[in-house]
């Protein structure tokens, strides 16, 4: 049977998660299911290393595209971490690419929801 496997890391503001296998249509809730378990707080900065998922099929885009929105909501970001060609393709054919953070490498997306996982100073107020 087909299946992903996953593992995650916290730090402080964005949980990262690393997906193996093939994403398609058996199994896109189990992205979908490991991603809502594993957020701790809807408003943490998501970012998903793909670099070990030669084939997106469109149900896991679909699963991308709702923890996207999910997180545009609670004011945070989906970042997508080294994209094999399959779901990079798959990505710039769909025009979904635009819409989404896309990196070349993990260390670049985790830069990225660690920058904006960081509060935003108020200005006016004076340092301490």
């Amino acid at each position: 049977m087909p299946s992903l496997t996953f593992s995650s890391q916290y730090l402080p503001g964005v949980t990262v998660i690393a997906v193996a296998g093939r994403a398609d249509i058996t199994t896109a809730c189990l992205l979908d299911d490991y991603i809502s378990r594993t957020r701790r707080h809807p408003g943490d900065h998501l970012v998903l290393d793909l670099s070990e998922v030669p084939y997106l099929g469109e149900s896991a885009l679909h699963v991308l595209l709702h923890a996207h929105t999910v997180a545009r909501h609670h004011g945070a970001g989906l970042h997508l971490a080294s994209l094999q060609r399959g779901p990079a393709h798959l990505l710039h054919a769909t025009e979904s690419a635009s819409g989404l953070n896309v990196h070349d490498t993990l260390e670049a997306a985790i830069r990225a929801a660690l920058r904006a996982a960081q509060p935003v100073p108020v200005s006016g107020q004076a340092a301490g």
